[in-house]
């Protein structure tokens, strides 16, 4: 893959910003992990918002001709993980992200907000 993963990561927030995602945070894992360069995490409001967020990704990423390595998710979408290898986007409902705590999680991470 010839185009960096920050510029992957900055295209997933695109998508996820044309389709009203909140609290949308990048987090650089670069010096952390070897799984992934980045997250990219978001929240939904609901069910049906954690769909159309999801589908904004993997079809904007598709045609970008980037499509997931691995998408997954529970039954109610509280929790939707898209993997582009290098990059890794979880969609959340907001209990659900409380809950995990990515963010702190992964505290030692450097830790973008992406404006709406």
């Amino acid at each position: 893959m010839d185009t960096d993963s920050l510029q992957l990561t900055d295209l997933a927030v695109q998508f996820l910003r044309s389709k009203k995602a909140t609290t949308i945070v990048k987090m650089d894992l670069r010096e952390l992990t070897d799984i992934t360069d980045y997250f990219v995490i978001c929240t939904a409001e609901s069910r049906p918002h954690t769909e159309a967020l999801c589908d904004a990704v993997i079809e904007g990423m598709e045609k970008a001709g980037y499509p997931p390595w691995h998408v997954e998710g529970d039954a109610d979408q509280t929790w939707v993980l898209i993997d582009f290898v290098d990059v890794v986007v979880h969609i959340f409902q907001q209990d659900t992200r409380q809950f995990y705590a990515l963010e702190r999680l992964w505290g030692d991470a450097r830790i973008e907000e992406v404006s709406p």
